[in-house]
C-alpha cells in the first residue's frame, strides 16, 4: 500500500514520519519543499503537487491549515485519485465543507473521510494521538492499519462530518473551560491565596479528580436529575457566594455570573430539589434536542478506558 501525505507542518510532518516508520512506501508534498527534507531522508518520494501525490497513492492524508486549503487541495486530488484509493483529511475542518467535499468525491466513486486529530505536536511526534473519524465504515476498516500508524486512539464515530463535529466540540469545550478556570483562579489569587497552593488544592477536589467529560455521564447524558447527588438550591448558594466575593474584589466573572443566572432560572422553575446539574436542561431546550442515553451504554464507554 502506497501512502500519500500532503501538509508537512508541525503536526503533519511528525505524523508522516510515523507512517514512514511503520514501513509504508510514501510520496509527500508540501508548499515548502524544505519541509519534506526529513521525509525524503527517511525514504519517502517527492511529488510536485497534490495531483501528482494522488496519482501515485492508494491512500492520501492531508494535514492542512483549514477549510479553504482543504477545498483547494481536494480539487486537485479529485483530478488524480483512482476509485480504489481513499482520502482521509486530518485537518480540523468545517463539517459543512467536509460533507460537500465528500459528495463531490462520491460522484466519482472515491471515498473521502474526515479524521481530525487531537494530541498536539507532542502527540503527533510520539503517536499519542486520537483520530476522530467520520465516513464510510467499510473504508475505515480497510485502511485501519495505516491509521494506527498515526495515532494510538483511532475512533470511528459515524457518518461523514462526525469526526469534525467531535473535534470542534472538544476544542471549543477546552477553550471555554480554560476561560472559566481563569476567572475563578484570578478571583482566588486576588482573594489572597497563593496560585500554586490554590491549584494544588483544587486539583485534589471532586472536579479535579475526575476527567472533565466523564462527569457528563452522571446526569446530563442520562437526562436523569432525580434523586439529586447535590441539590440545585445548594449549588445556587455556592455560586452566589463565589460571584459575591468576585464583586467585593472587583474581579469580572462573566462566565460564572452567566452560570449563576442559569441556576437562578432553573430555581424559578421549581427545580431546587433536583440535581445541581438540572440547569443544563435549559440549554437542551434552547438547542431543541433531547439527550437520554441509557446508563449501561455510558458504562460500556467508561469501561473502555
Amino acid at each position: 500500500m502506497k501512502v500519500g501525505f500532503i501538509g508537512l507542518g508541525i503536526m503533519g510532518g511528525a505524523m508522516a514520519l510515523n507512517v514512514r516508520s511503520a514501513g509504508y512506501e510514501m510520496v509527500v508534498y508540501d508548499v515548502r519543499r524544505e519541509a519534506a527534507a526529513p521525509h525524503l531522508k527517511a525514504g519517502a518520494k517527492w511529488a510536485d503537487g497534490p495531483r501528482q501525490v494522488a496519482q501515485q497513492s492508494d491512500i492520501v492524508f492531508t494535514s492542512l491549515p483549514g477549510p479553504r486549503e482543504a477545498e483547494t487541495v481536494g480539487a486537485e486530488l479529485l483530478e488524480g485519485m483512482r476509485p480504489t484509493a481513499a482520502w482521509f483529511d486530518l485537518t480540523t475542518n468545517s463539517p459543512t465543507v467536509v460533507r460537500r467535499l465528500n459528495a463531490r468525491f462520491a460522484e466519482k466513486g472515491i471515498p473521502m473521510l474526515d479524521a481530525p486529530v487531537s494530541g498536539g505536536p507532542r502527540g503527533a511526534q510520539t503517536r499519542k494521538l486520537a483520530l476522530l473519524v467520520g465516513g464510510a465504515s467499510a473504508v475505515f476498516d480497510r485502511f485501519r492499519r495505516v491509521l494506527d500508524a498515526i495515532g494510538d486512539r483511532v475512533i470511528y464515530i459515524g457518518p461523514i462530518g462526525a469526526g469534525s463535529v467531535a473535534k470542534l466540540v472538544h476544542n471549543c469545550a477546552g477553550y471555554a473551560i480554560q476561560a472559566a478556570l481563569a476567572e475563578v483562579f484570578t478571583m482566588g489569587v486576588k482573594a489572597g491565596v497563593d496560585p500554586l497552593e490554590l491549584w494544588a488544592a483544587v486539583r485534589q477536589c471532586s472536579l479535579g479528580r475526575m476527567r472533565t467529560f466523564d462527569r457528563l455521564g452522571n446526569q446530563f447524558l442520562q437526562g436523569k436529575f432525580e434523586p439529586p447527588d447535590f441539590a440545585l438550591k445548594l449549588a445556587h448558594k455556592d455560586g452566589a457566594l463565589a460571584t459575591e466575593l468576585a464583586r467585593e474584589l472587583g474581579v469580572p466573572m462573566r462566565i460564572a455570573s452567566l452560570t449563576h443566572a442559569e441556576m437562578t432560572e432553573a430555581l424559578n422553575r421549581g427545580w431546587g430539589e433536583r440535581d445541581s446539574r438540572s440547569f443544563l436542561l435549559l440549554q437542551e431546550e434552547r438547542a431543541g434536542v433531547k439527550i437520554a442515553v441509557p446508563a449501561e451504554k455510558i458504562q460500556q464507554v467508561l469501561d473502555r478506558g
